[in-house]
């Protein structure tokens, strides 16, 4: 099952929802390790080294600070983007999915963005 890192702006309604679904989701919050203070890249960065994929909304500038990175040759565990405009249970639904039942060697230098 994979790991995540929720990013400081993430819906809490959604991964409140997430959880109920998932009891078992293995996820942290920035607030909870201290980083809500952190840039994306330290973001990006600290996530990497406990290999947990980011959950976040930034789809302006977060895929980006990814590019850079990966163009520096730093690896990242991977990022998935959730559009604000979509609706929670959507969003639910979606994320269930994807922590049920992908790895975490496919998320690996990888961006994807649920879709509206």
């Amino acid at each position: 099952m994979l790991r995540l890192f929720i990013d400081q702006d993430f819906d809490q309604d959604i991964l409140r929802g997430l959880m109920r679904r998932v009891a078992e989701v293995e996820a942290v919050t920035a607030y909870q390790v201290d980083l809500s203070n952190a840039t994306d890249q330290e973001l990006l960065i600290w996530a990497a080294k406990e290999r947990r994929i980011v959950l976040t909304h930034d789809r302006r500038t977060m895929p980006q600070h990814v590019a850079d990175l990966l163009n520096a040759g730093q690896a990242i565990a991977g990022v998935i983007v959730v559009p604000r405009q979509l609706r929670i249970r959507q969003a639910i639904d979606e994320l269930e999915l994807i922590v049920l039942c992908s790895e975490e060697n496919e998320w690996a230098n990888n961006v994807w963005q649920l879709l509206l």
